[in-house]
């Protein structure tokens, strides 16, 4: 079983934050029953973080063996455009403008097409924009 992995889940362990609490046990686990993957916006994502560097997201990714998924194909742009394009729709019929980031909806889809689960730490955003995508913890 593959694990897709959001960007949260690997920040707040870097941050030390409260919610990390057992994932490094999830992370294992899920690495156990069948592997880990990012997908390229989450990468990207990482990069952000006050204490990555390149460096360091290669060597936590080699040392969690976490695979990067660079090449989002076609499907995955389709199914993040059309989960957008309804969650756009809700937003403006409710109070205004959207706003999520369009990357949310990208690590979704690509959860869903290229990964048997997602973990993240905001599983109620992603079980309504995709109902299909089994979400963990």
């Amino acid at each position: 079983m593959r694990t897709a992995i959001d960007t949260n889940v690997i920040s707040a362990l870097w941050s030390g934050e409260p919610a990390s609490q057992g994932m490094a046990a999830l992370l294992g686990r899920a690495q156990d029953e069948g592997g880990l993957v990012i997908s390229a916006p989450v990468c990207v994502e990482l990069l952000a973080h006050p204490r990555a560097t390149l460096s360091i997201l290669q060597q936590f990714l080699e040392r969690t063996r976490m695979a990067t998924d660079f090449l989002l194909d076609e499907a995955v742009w389709r199914a993040a455009g059309a989960a957008y394009a309804a969650y756009a729709r809700r937003r403006r019929s409710k109070d205004g403008e959207p706003k999520r980031l369009l990357v949310d909806f990208i690590v979704g889809a690509h959860a869903l097409l290229k990964a048997d689960r997602l973990l993240t730490l905001d599983r109620g955003r992603y079980s309504l924009a995709f109902p299909k995508l089994v979400t963990v913890p």
